[in-house]
């Protein structure tokens, strides 16, 4: 009897598995966390492992239940194909990612090699310390700072998301310490949050932190004449709107992941049922729909998508997961599409087995594109590179 509960238990795990693999290709239902498939996408090739573990036990244990144990070894072989099938997926695009990147920025002069399979199982980038400053009345930025040398580092301005009325300068901290293993500045920051604070509050507060950086660049080692934005979600609309409507060429481009650039765009779309109840953070964040020439104007101007303008182009980095059910991946492709037509400089990664929050797992499929597009894309709009 107890062999038989363990040969069903052995059954349930493997098509417990085998749902969850399925997340690497399907979108999850809205009633899904959708964590869950970032769980299965970025370390799927952990729970392949398992799973194989599992496979193994389910025939080491058949006994005369052959039809169970089989049943249970499909599962986990179906299982084990599909959550390694994003490291095969980023493979395919590692291949043609540094053409894709000398076409939009130019040649570099040292590359790097795109995609590991040993990286897979590497640590976070050792902790690096932070100085914290005020640089607005009641708003804080955590500066990170690479060795002292003898030119000053360009600096990149990580935003970041929660939905305009959440989050804070803290997020996914060992991305920033990895920027700075790279020899780049970071300076991570908090900014005002809707619904207390509209559009755009958020902007002005980014230029006020670029002009307190500015202000001290010479004793803090800083090169005031180079600043990339970076932001997630939120903070990637945050950032790209502010890149294309500041007057700063001290803005030498901006990196956008999984975020929209389009805010009409986004009201159309808007739904109160949506896994963010994005029709309640539209009002929050805008003051509002669209229907007044106050907000239009407002929806404007946090558009990077509707303020490209042919004779200032601004290099930009989009990545943007085919199965984020957050945040639409055609609000990144229609912004690409804008940009291509005009000429302006750009890229955009798109991953067929992503979602939401991607480059969580450096070390995982989605992460390690990501390093090198950032990597790549910083030395080429910078001049240390």
């Amino acid at each position: 009897m107890g062999s038989m509960i363990l040969k069903v238990l052995l059954l349930v795990l493997a098509g417990g598995l085998l749902a969850l693999s399925l997340l690497t290709v399907a979108k999850v239902p809205v009633s899904v966390n959708w964590k869950l498939t970032l769980v299965a996408g970025e370390f799927g090739y952990w729970f392949a492992a398992f799973t194989l573990m599992v496979a193994g036990v389910s025939w080491l244990t058949r006994g005369s239940s052959l039809g169970i144990a089989l049943t249970g070894i499909m599962f986990c072989a179906l299982a084990i194909g599909l959550f390694c099938k994003p490291l095969f997926d980023a493979r395919a695009i590692a291949i043609r990612l540094p053409e894709q990147m000398a076409q939009a920025f130019g040649p570099a002069e040292k590359d790097h090699r795109v995609f590991f399979w040993s990286r897979l199982w590497a640590a976070n980038p050792p902790v690096v310390s932070v100085q914290t400053h005020e640089y607005s009345p009641g708003l804080q930025l955590d500066l990170r700072l690479p060795p002292a040398s003898e030119q000053p580092v360009a600096c990149v301005i990580m935003i970041h998301g929660g939905g305009w009325d959440s989050g804070d300068r803290k997020e996914l901290e060992f991305f920033n310490n990895w920027l700075v293993q790279e020899g780049y500045a970071v300076a991570s920051l908090d900014y005002r949050l809707a619904p207390e604070h509209i559009w755009p509050a958020q902007r002005d507060d980014v230029l006020g932190a670029i002009q307190w950086l500015k202000d001290r660049a010479w004793e803090l080692g800083i090169d005031p004449t180079q600043f990339v934005l970076m932001g997630r979600s939120a903070g990637g609309q945050i950032a790209s709107a502010t890149a294309y409507t500041a007057q700063d060429k001290s803005i030498r481009g901006v990196i956008s992941l999984y975020a929209p650039h389009d805010m009409p765009f986004v009201w159309s779309i808007a739904r109160p049922d949506d896994a963010l109840n994005s029709d309640k953070l539209m009002r929050q964040y805008l003051g509002g729909p669209p229907d007044t020439p106050e907000r239009e104007a407002r929806y404007l101007a946090a558009s990077a998508h509707l303020n490209i303008e042919p004779a200032r182009p601004m290099p930009t980095l989009l990545m943007h997961g085919l199965l984020d059910t957050l945040v639409w991946y055609r609000h990144s492709e229609r912004f690409a599409a804008s940009l291509a037509e005009v000429g302006h400089p750009h890229v955009l990664i798109e991953l067929p087995w992503a979602a939401h929050a991607f480059e969580y797992n450096l070390s995982g499929p989605a992460g390690q594109l990501t390093t090198y597009a950032v990597r790549r894309f910083l030395h080429s709009v910078t001049d240390d590179s």
